[in-house]
C-alpha cells in the first residue's frame, strides 16, 4: 500500500512541477513583452507625455495659441552639447518645424539615441510629430555638430478637453543616451 501511495504522490509531484515550470515560463515571457506592450500603449493613448505620430494635421487650425518650450538633457558621461529651439507660441494645429543642435565634444565619431517626453503629461495625447530624429540612432562627426529637426502640431482637439484650458505651454524634452 505505501508503495501505491508513493506512485501516486510522485505523479502529483511531476504535474506540479510542470504546472511551476509553466508559470515561470509564461512569466517569463510576460516581462519580455511588457515594454513593447507599454510602448504601444502610451503611443495610443498618449499616456505618460507620450506624444502621438502623425502625417499631417488634417483638422486645421484655430485660434487659440500655445507656447511649447523644447528642453535638452544628455545622460551622464555622454560628451554632447544640445541647443534646444527657443520657445515658438503658434496658433494650435499649425505645423512647425525647428531645430535642435548637437555637437560632439571628442575627437571620435560619436553614436547617439533619444529619447522624449510631454508634459504636462495629460497633453501627450495631442502633441503631434510629423518628423523627428527620436528613437534613431544619430552619428556625429569628431567635433562637429549636427541639426535634428522635429515638425509637430498641437491637435486642435486639445480646446476642446475642458481639463486643459488653463494650459498655455507644453514642454517637449529629450533625452540622449550613448548608443
Amino acid at each position: 500500500m505505501s508503495s501505491i501511495g508513493y506512485a501516486s504522490s510522485n505523479g502529483s509531484n511531476k504535474k506540479t512541477m510542470r504546472w511551476l515550470v509553466g508559470v515561470a515560463l509564461v512569466m517569463l515571457g510576460l516581462s519580455f513583452a511588457a515594454v513593447p506592450l507599454y510602448d504601444v500603449f502610451c503611443r495610443v493613448t498618449g499616456f505618460a507625455g507620450t506624444p502621438q505620430v502623425a502625417e499631417d494635421n488634417v483638422k486645421g487650425v484655430i485660434e487659440r495659441e500655445m507656447a511649447v518650450r523644447f528642453d535638452a538633457n544628455v545622460e551622464p558621461g555622454v560628451p554632447l552639447r544640445v541647443v534646444p529651439a527657443r520657445v515658438e507660441t503658434n496658433p494650435i494645429g499649425q505645423i512647425s518645424t525647428i531645430v535642435y543642435q548637437a555637437t560632439n565634444l571628442t575627437d571620435e565619431p560619436l553614436r547617439t539615441v533619444a529619447s522624449f517626453n510631454v508634459t504636462p503629461d495629460s497633453t501627450g495625447a495631442y502633441f503631434n510629430k510629423i518628423e523627428c530624429f527620436c528613437f534613431t540612432e544619430q552619428v556625429i562627426p569628431p567635433n562637429g555638430t549636427v541639426e535634428m529637426p522635429v515638425t509637430y502640431f498641437v491637435d486642435p482637439d486639445l480646446d476642446e478637453n475642458s481639463e486643459l484650458r488653463t494650459i498655455r505651454q507644453i514642454t517637449l524634452s529629450y533625452t540622449f543616451h550613448d548608443s
